[in-house]
């Protein structure tokens, strides 16, 4: 590898050929996809150990593959709709557009999702949006009315 040692104000700095630097950040890409995977690997076994389920392969799958998780979760929990909503207190129409992905649901429902499923909520922040973004009509309305009362105390 040829490379060039530069002095400046800053320090001492290292030229080397673009190909090389090429070959550096893709080996620093998997060493980061590898410390990831570690982490994964590490968690899961703190999981089993606290007795929090592992997660079938084709439950997996169709994670990775972009389905819904609401869905997926709850299929593969055996749930039906009416469940989940009873469960989670929400309408079987919204549980109907959060997993068509018509609608988006907030963290705070999510964390509910997750509880009511026995799964961690990390399966599920994906697909979470925050209060305002999950209604934004409700937020409209909300700040239209603080400025009604607003302009009344003038």
């Amino acid at each position: 590898m040829k490379v060039k040692f530069t002095t400046t104000p800053e320090g001492e700095l290292a030229t080397i050929p673009r190909a090389e630097y090429e070959r550096l950040v893709m080996i620093a890409q998997e060493a980061e996809e590898d410390m990831a995977t570690a982490r994964l690997v590490a968690r899961a076994k703190k999981d089993i150990a606290g007795g929090v389920p592992l997660l079938p392969k084709d439950v997996v799958d169709r994670l990775a593959n972009g389905e819904n998780p609401i869905r997926v979760l709850r299929e593969f929990r055996d749930y039906t709709q009416a469940e989940l909503v009873v469960a989670v207190g929400i309408t079987q129409g919204y549980l109907s557009d959060l997993e068509t992905g018509k609608r988006k649901g907030p963290l705070e429902l999510h964390q509910k999702f997750a509880k009511a499923l026995g799964v961690p909520l990390e399966l599920l922040t994906p697909i979470a949006v925050s209060l305002e973004q999950a209604d934004p009509q409700r937020f409209a309305r909300r700040k239209k009315a603080v400025a009604e009362m607003r302009q009344h105390r003038r």
